[in-house]
């Protein structure tokens, strides 16, 4: 008999069946975006601008999160949306004012954590530009958003 505990979720493949094609696996999977995003909620734990829009005290849960969100968008393993559903970026963003300082001040900390995985100079400039495409898309403010388009 099989141990479903050793199986993956339905409609999930063994980490050790995810195409070595997708940027997931091209850039180290797992422990790349591991360390990525570690690195990034280090800056935002001491950011003043950015640390209270996180309610929870530990920023752990957070961090898994956001970890989970960018392994599956890259081609890795798609637990985000079996314990979560779709992302809807913008709705779990819509509490939170976002505007231009929070954009720049989240961008600066991921600048650093990008920086900090040393990916060849091609995976990290598409790393780069969804992250900075995401930034400006979650800019929520009416002023900000305006000054944006014009």
């Amino acid at each position: 008999m099989v141990n479903p505990a050793a199986e993956p979720p339905k409609g999930q493949p063994p980490a050790d069946q995810i195409p070595p094609e997708t940027f997931f696996a091209l850039i180290g999977g797992e422990p790349t975006f591991r360390k990525l995003v570690a690195e990034f909620y280090r800056g935002i734990a001491a950011d003043p601008v950015l640390r209270p829009m996180y309610p929870e005290a530990d920023l752990g849960p957070a961090t898994e999160r956001m970890t989970l969100f960018l392994m599956q968008y890259w081609g890795g393993p798609n637990t985000y949306s079996q314990e979560r559903g779709h992302p809807r970026l913008r709705m779990r963003h819509a509490p939170f004012r976002i505007g231009a300082a929070e954009r720049d001040a989240w961008l600066g900390h991921m600048r650093r954590a990008v920086d900090s995985v040393e990916l060849p100079p091609d995976q990290a400039a598409t790393l780069w530009d969804y992250l900075e495409r995401a930034a400006y898309f979650m800019v929520n403010t009416m002023d900000d958003i305006q000054s944006a388009n014009g």
